[in-house]
């Protein structure tokens, strides 16, 4: 194929191939070619374009297919117009030749066909370049029309719009001609022609004038005659063509002075009438239907009404929105009057009624609801709303007449209601689309919405009473706040007007209506009102006897509302069950002589009645199984069971009632049947084994004895069939924008489709996918429905020999009937049967023995061969079933031979048809038939079938059974893939394009085959490359086809291609043909394109984005997408296409798309996104601005009036106007996710002052936060929106946006951050959600919004945050109120959302005032100790701070009541289910008991923020106090009393505050450590860290400590919940705070052991001391219990923690290889503040135990602390401790000073331990040298002074220790390391000073010789920096320190020492200015120590002085140089001992 990409045809390639692969290979050149052309320069053209017109002209010649005839033209053409056009007239003449030729045989028409082609492309693209040739041409082509068969009509048609595009008004001459051709084709019997037609036809109208002047009605006459008998395309295509024309005849504004003077403007009513006759009388014209009285009566035919009603869509699409806005009121009328009385033909029969009111509302929806905003969708409202008063009037006149002309005005009546149906229809649907954004509408009293519907609910006419109550569900789903409302005003209608019978059923109706809304409304109803509707049921049941003029009415409204309620779920129900039982078993006899007598007496009358009411009662039951599965207990199940007999036999006898009453009985039986099967069929077949054989004769009778004679095949078979096969069957079935009014044409003659009226009891139902109303079939279809559905239950469950009987009873009623009712009794009988087989596969059951087989296999056989395709289709999917329950290979093989042999015989298309397609369908079930002899049979025959070009439909059916087998054979089919390649291509290149149905199945075949390649596409082999571009080419072919299904399976081709071998698809070609594509009429290529497109963002969003745009640019005239890309993006284009887009499943993927693109690229084009979000926001808020700002009323309606004459300039600037809600709170989602993608992206986003500089040193840069403006704006406009939903969103966003920017500063204002200057807008978008109407969600939300804005600290003046805070007060007050005050709108569990919500806000407040408060304690502390001049503004900090818990403070007393009722509801909510009977009956303080599963989410949802305020407000008053008048309300609101679990009267009338506390605490406690126990595994971790933090703040303080002190077992298990925490959390967080927690217990019993220790010494003062009993644990024996044991829990879990960051210690793991000793760990942050927090709670632990059991714990705690000090004890770079180190010597001394030490019974063991512990740390250093270099010695030389200094002095002064430790010392004092020397000295320093003798002079006498020693050699060596220096001034102060400890005698000598030294380090006057700095130090320093020493030893200093001349002259010239310069170095001195002693405090441990 590579040798066909060259500029001219390679022809030694070419006449190599094969008859076929020439033909590919010619495709494949031409292809190229056309990509070539346009890029290749005009001199290379002209050069090679002799030769190469030659070689396309020849190709026309040699036959070509259509597509390849289409590429042939369009390359002449393009060659022509950029090279030289001499020769283009030759090419002309040619072209006429070839017309002209006399040969009529099949084999020449491809020539003849190319060649009028080749002629439409040439003038399309040269146009008036050829002058007048185009009248010959034009002539030539009319003239091959007249003998053309339907191939030659369809291209000359096509050739024609052609001509006529490209020669525009030059054509005019030929108009006429052309016109009278096109008229003849618009009727022609080929569907494709006539599309043609209509194509050529809309050109022709551009130019000429006459179509829409003076032939404008004969145009639509013949528009009308085309509609008879059309399919959906020609109805689609003729459509647009006659909508087109009117459009145009309206809008034109001159004519030219040609046209004839007296042509006039036509005018809108005019164009009305034309349109309004043709839906009226059909194509019979303008002849005013004379005939049809000759006739008899005529019915429109329905091709051509629904062919009209899309040509109205189009006509008002074409005017555009703001047409219809300004024509709105004529239209509408127009539009309702076509079902109104004044064309009685039109809606004579039901049937016709019924689909003329679907016609009007899909005009109504597709206009009203397609093209207007919400603005002008809200107007059009009030419009419908005139119209239904209006209406109303005339009934009400009629209704009041004198009966004297009775007859007269009923038939008004019942002529208007068609017009009610359709306005009632309308006004719900616009405002369920409106949803919230209609509360205007419905506050608008001049309007009155509401009052309009509800007086139109008791019409006459049962339909308009139930589209009424329809119309009324819609508000109520739109407008959650109106359900309540209009339920009250119903049932209190319903009761006041109960003798009326149209009230009674039409307010009963509505109830039922709005009670299916509930579900569909988040905010629910209360819950009482359950109870008024089941009262008024009872009522109404009750009442029916009592007046037999409306009992029938009263029985079926009871049992509609009891059917309605059981929808509200298991909540409501469970509390009216036995009431409901109870009517249930009363409302059939109760045996069976009870029924015999009912049989004897009553009348026809009476019988309605009774099985009105006995339908109703099965519905009501089956309504109660659907939505109450929760219930079906199984008692309740027995209880239902019982009457089920009594039904059946009822059933049984049914025909013999009907036989003795007559017609009357026959809706009301057939309703009966209806309902009682529907009720069998969800109730599980074991519970009626006993009644299943008697219901299973009627069934069959229904089955086979249908009442109607309506073929029901397209409601019954669909669901059967697989739904690939129902492509095969042509659009009709297939989703299209039109759905709702073609499926009156797919339903058959006798039946439009369904209505509401048919089954009242489907309004509270859930309404189908896709529908807007439910469409319930009339009762005959219904019962034939649900009787097949429950065949397919019962023949599952009854035994396999009864099973032969019942399928030789259907197969002989087959037999038996005749013609057309055969057909039916089969339809029935195959999709029951199909049905049962669907059954017994999900129930992997058996069919049964041979015999059973048999009769089944004859039974599907006879439908395969039907002349329904539809019932083929579902034969073959039934055969494929039956081979699956059968599962038996040899049967299987059987079935597939019956069908080979049928092919191999059968020549008619209905067998070859039903076969093929079998022969695929058993692939599907069996997956693959596993022999390949099997595959290669049927591959074989398909592939024959597949070539029989005499049956289009034979190819299509072959083919798509091919596809199946492709699809299902798996790898077996390898070996067939390339033939089967080939055929596809070579069908593709053949068949014409008018057979598209051919051309879909070869699509699905491509699809298949490359999905069966898959990966393997990528390969590099010649085979690989070849199959790859064969499915190129394929793809090539099917995407330039006429048909948009066969475009659609090409993107979904491509888009597998590009799956598997993403390289070789091309992408930007792609991409323009899914742009071109977008905004498709067909529905099902706009979901392919958006899947196509959605797949390929999610590898390169911006590859695509920028082909699209690149796209745009370069604007090839053939690319005019509807939608704006140049400046919107792709991006744009398909938030535009949400908008308009009505599918759901396409609004999803558009969605998903969007989202992928956001997440790939958000960041890289931040300004774009924010702009497109902010565009479709900001379009709403001019929508906004009148209701929201009171100020601009009046000039906002002058600007309305003007708005639509202006609004067309303002276009420009909005490039969406008017979204929808649903997209804004889309844009509003993209926002926040947008600042999600941010967030990962790095933090310039949030740091503006970073974001400034990377943005001027690179202006493409784009960051967040300089967008901050933005965002506030957006989340503002969405947050004060009309709609709710983006209410929501836009608060979301806010909440989002101030939690991520909280902290971001602001830098031109230090100390202020950036959101600061937008409190305005915070407060103002806040603002609204806390009015009094707003719903409890939104105000919910905003609580969330308002704590996070008050917590993050961005306002710090208070008076700027009491605006916010102000809200939160205003819902405190509301909380406050209680339950009594809340509106009594939505449900209970609502309230408590808000309540709690806005108690969480208020604890989120609290708890961020009390951290604030607690940090700038301590941080005014800090300042204190360093007391610094900034004292001054650090009090105006705090009084900030504790300014935000003044604000709180005022309403504490309240909220901490109100936050420990919440906890205790929330302690009762956690009980397991066991204690239910225990909770209070009336619900909780903000629960009621009857809505406790909905409460429970957000008590979850709220607890631990109360939990922890509550907490640290207890710790706040310390648990003291109690308020006085705190008696029986303590814990609960002031206005309901419940208590704790008890009710008041059980109880003490006052508590002592004792109780009262120990409530508190053990409440606070319970719910942690129920929680804690066992956090799920979504808790949150603020949960869990608040949690904590409460416990926390609970042992704060010494009251719960003395508690948990006082109890050893709750304390214990507090430990062990907290040790499960640790070991199930990894988050350091979290553990850190359960170790806080920890050590408060620990030290909270510390408290109680002090305690205990002391009050026993007080209490035996006088007795002996040995005498004292031990306190602690281990008592006398040490011993410690696991379980019972609280220092047992704190080691484990103290171990636990250790050992998880530091695995060395575990002695278990250092023996193992894994963990080798030796190599230190270096710790995470995180890590190291754990072991630290762990080291201090192990020191604590022996001040809990006995001195017995200190002795058992010490060695386990000795060992942990030294480990950690062994392995983390590593030198850092600048001599700074690790923090664990630091932690494990400040828990080591901790350990040595325990009292525990020193005590009688311990001491000589701790002595030993700690004697070991001490050789334990001295062996550190001998581990070997290896590790010295990093070991920190400093550490082990600071732990071996830890012992000295703090044990008692037996431990340390055995000889062998003490020789070990002062080596240690000795080894550090001849260190390198001057710090190691420095802390040595330190070191020394404070043992020298032990009080203890025998303890510091062993070191005093080795070590100090040596310290004088090294101080002498300084004079040799001075110190070279600042390290060094410190260590010789530390030196002098341990030779110092020891002077003054020295005894008396041998002080002298000391001095005597010290003073020379000192003397040495002075420098003269001339040497102190060349001295480096330490030397002047050190200068410095020893001055300073002489002039403290000298006068404190003066004698010995003296006689030093008088001894040495030299030390003293040099001392005087020191100090004469010092005096000098004595005020400069003041400073200095101040500052250097300052160094040295900071260094101190950092690392003293001791």
């Amino acid at each position: 194929m590579e040798l066909a990409h060259s500029l001219l045809l390679n022809e030694e390639a070419y006449n190599q191939l094969g008859e076929f692969q020439k033909a590919e290979f010619i495709f494949e050149w031409l292809q190229f070619l056309e990509k070539l052309l346009p890029v290749t320069s005009k001199a290379d053209i002209r050069e090679n374009q002799k030769k190469l017109v030659e070689q396309l002209t020849s190709l026309l010649n040699n036959s070509p297919g259509p597509p390849t005839r289409r590429l042939v033209a369009k390359n002449l053409a393009v060659l022509y117009s950029t090279g030289d056009t001499f020769s283009v007239y030759q090419t002309i003449d040619k072209c006429n030749e070839l017309i002209r030729s006399k040969d009529d045989s099949p084999s020449y028409l491809p020539t003849k066909l190319a060649a009028v082609v080749c002629l439409g492309y040439l003038y399309k693209k040269l146009g008036r370049i050829l002058g007048n040739s185009f009248t010959d041409t034009v002539g030539n082509v009319l003239k091959a029309m007249k003998n053309a068969e339907s191939q030659g009509r369809y291209e000359i048609m096509l050739s024609l719009q052609n001509i006529l595009n490209g020669l525009g008004a030059a054509a005019i001459p030929c108009h006429r001609d052309i016109y009278k051709a096109a008229r003849s084709c618009l009727t022609d019997r080929s569907m494709a022609v006539r599309c043609a037609a209509a194509k050529c036809l809309l050109e022709l109208q551009n130019e000429a004038v006459f179509m829409w002047s003076t032939d404008l009605d004969s145009v639509v006459t013949l528009c009308f005659k085309s509609f008879e008998g059309s399919n959906y395309d020609v109805r689609l295509a003729v459509s647009k063509l006659l909508g087109t024309v009117l459009a145009r005849a309206l809008t034109s504004k001159h004519t030219t002075a040609s046209t004839r003077h007296n042509f006039r403007r036509i005018s809108l009513e005019e164009v009305m009438e034309l349109l309004g006759t043709g839906f009226l009388r059909g194509s019979c014209g303008f002849l005013r239907a004379s005939g049809d009285i000759l006739k008899g009566t005529s019915s429109v035919s329905r091709d051509v009404r629904v062919g009209v009603t899309q040509a109205y869509v189009v006509f008002v699409s074409t005017l555009g929105a703001q047409w219809l806005e300004r024509n709105f009121s004529a239209f509408l009328s127009h539009i309702l009057d076509l079902v109104s009385q004044a064309h009685p033909k039109a809606i004579q029969s039901q049937m016709d009624a019924i689909g003329c009111r679907r016609c009007v509302s899909f005009i109504l929806r597709a206009t009203v609801g397609g093209l207007l905003g919400e603005k002008a969708q809200i107007a059009a409202a009030k419009e419908i709303c005139q119209a239904i008063w209006k209406l109303k009037k005339v009934v009400d006149a009629a209704m009041s007449d004198s009966n004297l002309e009775a007859r007269i005005t009923t038939t008004d009546i019942m002529a208007s209601q068609h017009v009610l149906v359709c306005a009632l229809q309308e006004l719900g649907s616009l405002i369920h689309s409106l949803g919230t954004t209609a509360a205007p509408l419905l506050q608008d009293s001049s309007t009155g919405v509401l009052e309009a519907v509800i007086s139109v609910i008791h019409h006459p006419s049962i339909s308009v009473r139930l589209t009424a109550a329809w119309c009324l569900r819609c508000i109520a789903v739109a407008l959650p706040s109106y359900v309540s409302l209009l339920l009250d005003r119903c049932i209190e209608r319903l009761s006041a007007l109960k003798s009326s019978p149209e009230a009674v059923t039409g307010y009963s109706f509505a109830v039922a209506a709005l009670l299916g809304a509930v579900k569909h409304s988040p905010l629910g109803i209360p819950h009482g009102k359950g109870k008024v509707i089941m009262t008024a049921a009872e009522d109404l049941l009750c009442s029916a006897s009592q007046n037999s003029r409306i009992s029938l009415q009263r029985t079926q409204a009871g049992w509609l509302l009891i059917a309605a309620l059981m929808t509200l779920g298991p909540a409501v129900v469970q509390h009216h069950l036995p009431r409901m039982l109870l009517l249930w078993k009363c409302v059939f006899p109760s045996s069976p002589k009870d029924l015999e007598t009912e049989k004897t007496r009553g009348d026809s009358f009476t019988w309605q009645v009774t099985l009105e009411g006995r339908a109703g009662a099965l519905c009501a039951i089956k309504s109660f199984v659907s939505h109450c599965a929760g219930l079906l207990t199984d008692e309740v199940v027995q209880r239902l069971l019982l009457p089920l007999p009594s039904a059946v036999d009822l059933l049984t006898q049914l025909s013999s009632i009907y036989k003795s009453y007559g017609n009357s009985l026959k809706t009301s039986s057939t309703v009966f049947r209806y309902k009682l099967y529907e009720l069998l069929a969800v109730l599980p077949p074991k519970t009626y084994e006993g009644s299943i054989c008697a219901v299973l004769k009627e069934l069959v009778v229904d089955l086979t004895v249908p009442d109607s004679q309506i073929d029901a095949s397209t409601f019954l078979l669909p669901p059967l069939c697989h739904e690939n096969d129902l492509l095969l069957l042509g659009p009709l079935l297939q989703e299209t924008d039109h759905r709702f009014i073609e499926e009156q044409l797919v339903l058959g003659n006798s039946i439009a489709g369904g209505s509401l009226e048919y089954d009242p009891y489907s309004i509270y139902e859930k309404v189908a996918k896709g529908d807007s109303v439910p469409k319930p079939l009339p009762p005959v279809l219904s019962v034939i429905s649900a009787a097949t559905r429950l065949f397919g239950v019962m023949f599952s469950h009854v035994a396999e020999s009864h099973r032969l009987q019942v399928l030789e009873q259907l197969l002989n009623s087959i037999k038996q009937t005749k013609g057309s009712r055969q057909q039916i009794v089969q339809l029935n009988v195959v999709s029951a049967f199909s049905t049962s087989l669907k059954h017994l596969a999900n129930c992997k059951g058996s069919l049964g023995p041979e015999e059973v087989r048999r009769s089944a296999l004859t039974l599907v056989m006879g439908a395969l061969e039907s002349s329904n395709p539809l019932l083929r289709c579902a034969a073959a999917e039934c055969l494929a079933r039956l081979a699956q329950v059968v599962s038996d290979s040899a049967f299987t093989a059987g079935l597939a031979q019956v069908s080979f042999d049928k092919l191999k015989s059968a020549r008619d298309v209905v067998s070859r048809t039903g076969h093929s397609l079998a022969l695929g369908c058993l692939y599907r079930y069996l997956g693959g038939i596993g022999s390949t002899q099997h595959l290669n049979a049927c591959v074989g025959i398909l592939y024959t079938l597949s070539q029989d070009s005499t049956s289009p439909d034979v190819q299509a059916w072959a083919l798509h059974s091919l596809s199946l087998i492709v699809d299902l054979a798996g790898p077996l089919y390898h070996v067939h893939v390339e033939p089967t390649l080939s055929l596809v291509l070579m069908l593709l290149l053949t068949v014409p394009p008018a057979y598209a149905e051919v051309h879909q199945s070869l699509g699905r075949c491509l699809n298949t085959l490359i999905t069966t390649l898959g990966p393997e596409l990528q390969g590099s082999s010649t085979t690989v490359s070849a199959l790859r571009t064969s499915c190129l080419l394929g793809c090539a072919v099917m995407q330039d086809h006429p048909d948009c299904l066969v475009q659609a399976q090409a993107i979904s081709c491509l888009q597998q291609l590009h799956m598997f071998a993403p390289r070789h698809v091309n992408l930007s070609s792609l991409v323009s043909c899914l742009c071109v594509n977008l905004c498709s009429s067909y529905l099902l290529l706009r979901r392919a394109v958006v899947a196509c497109l959605c797949q390929l963002v999610q590898r390169e969003a911006a590859e695509v984005s920028e082909h699209a745009v690149a796209l745009v640019k370069e604007s090839r005239e053939d690319f005019t997408p509807d939608v704006n890309i140049r400046e919107i993006g792709l991006e744009g284009a398909l938030l535009g296409l949400l908008d308009k887009e009505l599918d759901q499943r396409l609004c999803q993927d558009i969605k998903e798309t969007l989202t992928h693109m956001l997440t790939s690229m958000a960041v890289e084009k931040l300004s774009f996104w924010l702009k497109l979000c902010k565009d479709v926001l900001a379009a709403s808020a001019d929508f906004n601005t009148v209701a929201s700002v009171d100020t601009t009323q009046e000039e906002a309606s002058k600007v309305d009036d003007a708005s639509v004459l202006t609004s067309d300039s303002d276009e420009r600037f909005h490039p969406f106007s008017n979204p929808r809600w649903s997209t804004r709170v889309f844009a509003a989602e993209c926002v926040c996710k947008i600042i999600r993608q941010c967030e990962s992206a790095g933090s310039a986003h949030f740091d503006i002052t970073l974001a400034q500089e990377r943005k001027q040193r690179d202006s493409r840069d784009d960051f967040l936060v300089l967008h901050l403006a933005d965002l506030i704006r957006m989340a503002f406009m969405a947050a004060t929106d009309h709609s709710d939903q983006l209410r929501l969103s836009g608060l979301q966003t806010l909440l989002t946006v101030v939690r991520k920017f909280a902290a971001v500063p602001e830098p031109e204002f230090p100390g202020h951050v950036i959101l600061e200057q937008y409190q305005a807008n915070v407060g103002a978008a806040l603002r609204p959600a806390f009015a009094p109407e707003t719903p409890p969600d939104v105000t919910a939300k905003a609580c969330q919004v308002c704590s996070a804005w008050i917590a993050s600290g961005v306002v710090s003046d208070l008076n700027d945050l009491r605006r916010v805070h102000q809200l939160l007060v205003s819902s405190l007050v509301k909380v406050q109120a209680g339950k009594e005050a809340q509106n009594q709108q939505y449900s209970e569990s609502t309230s408590t959302m808000e309540v709690l919500a806005v108690l969480k806000a208020w604890a989120e407040v609290y708890i961020v005032a009390v951290e604030k408060q607690k940090n700038q304690r301590d941080a005014h502390n800090h300042c204190l100790k360093i007391a610094n001049p900034a004292e001054e503004s650090y009090r105006d900090v705090t009084s900030s701070s504790s300014g935000l818990l003044d604000l709180v403070h005022a309403d504490l007393g309240i909220l901490s009541k109100l936050w420990l009722a919440a906890l205790q509801d929330f302690a009762l909510l956690t009980l397991p289910s066991e204690y239910a009977s225990q909770l209070p009956a009336e619900g909780g303080t903000f629960y009621t008991a009857e809505t406790i599963e909905n409460a429970r989410p957000h008590y979850y949802n709220s607890w631990a923020l109360i939990l922890y305020a509550a907490a640290l407000w207890l710790t706040s008053t310390g648990f003291i106090a109690v308020d006085p008048d705190e008696g029986v309300t303590n814990l609960s609101r002031p206005v309901t009393p419940t208590t704790m679990c008890q009710d008041s009267s059980s109880r003490p009338s006052v508590k002592s505050p004792e109780d009262v506390n120990t409530e508190r605490f053990h409440l606070i406690l319970g719910i942690s450590v129920e929680f804690l126990c066992s956090p799920r595994s979504d808790a949150a971790m603020e949960n869990i860290i608040a949690c904590l933090r409460a416990l926390q703040a609970l042992f704060d303080v010494p009251w719960p400590r003395s508690k948990i002190g006082g109890d050893q077992e709750l304390g214990v298990e507090l430990l062990n919940v907290l040790h499960r925490l640790i070991l199930t959390r990894e988050s350091p967080d979290i553990q850190l705070a359960a170790l806080e927690v920890v050590r408060l217990i620990l030290f909270a019993s510390q408290e109680h052991v002090k305690e205990k220790r002391r009050s026993a010494e007080v209490d035996d003062g006088a007795a002996e001391k040995e005498t004292l009993p031990e306190f602690g644990e281990g008592k006398d024996t040490g011993g410690l219990v696991p379980g019972k044991s609280l220092v047992f829990a704190t080691l484990e879990l103290c171990v636990c923690i250790l050992v998880r960051q530091l695995p060395q210690l575990n002695p278990k793991l250092t023996c193992s290889p894994a963990v080798q000793s030796g190599k230190h760990l270096f710790l995470s942050e995180d890590g190291s503040r754990l072991v630290a927090a762990a080291l201090l709670i192990l020191s604590d632990v022996p001040a809990i135990c006995s001195p017995e059991g200190s002795v058992s714990v010490l060695p386990t705690i000795l060992y942990l602390i030294i480990g950690v000090l062994k392995e983390t004890a590593v030198k850092l770079k600048d001599g700074q401790l690790p923090l664990t180190v630091a932690a494990s010597l400040q828990a080591l001394k901790g350990l040595l000073s325990s009292p525990m030490a020193r005590a009688e019974k311990s001491r000589t063991a701790w002595t030993d331990l700690l004697r070991s512990a001490l050789v334990t740390v001295l062996d550190c250093w001998d581990k070997g040298d290896g590790l010295l270099q990093e070991l920190d010695e400093v550490s082990l030389l600071t732990a071996i002074t830890v012992f000295v200094m703090s044990t008692s002095p037996e431990v340390t002064t055995i000889e062998c220790l003490q020789k070990r430790c002062i080596e240690k010392f000795k080894i550090a004092l001849d260190s390198k390391d001057p710090l190691v020397q420095h802390k040595c000295y330190q070191l020394l320093h404070s043992i020298f000073q032990h009080p203890n003798k025998t303890v510091s002079y062993p070191y005093i006498h080795s070590l100090a010789p040596a310290i004088v020693e090294k101080l002498q050699e300084t004079e040799k060596a001075k110190p070279e920096n600042a390290a060094e220096l410190q260590v010789i001034q530390e030196g002098i102060k341990v030779v110092t320190a020891l002077t003054a400890t020295a005894e008396e005698e041998h002080r002298a000598q000391l001095v005597a020492c010290l003073l020379p030294i000192l003397i040495s380090f002075l420098l003269d006057e001339n040497a102190l200015v060349s001295a480096t700095n330490s030397e002047k130090s050190l200068h410095e320093f020893a001055l300073q120590n002489l002039m403290q020493i000298g006068p404190q030893y003066s004698s010995v200093f003296k006689k030093l002085m008088a001894s040495s001349p030299t030390l003293k002259a040099r001392l005087e010239s020191a100090v004469k140089g010092n005096q000098e310069s004595i005020k400069v170095k003041t400073a200095k001195h101040a500052k250097n001992p300052g160094k040295s002693s900071s260094i101190q405090l950092k690392t003293n441990f001791l």
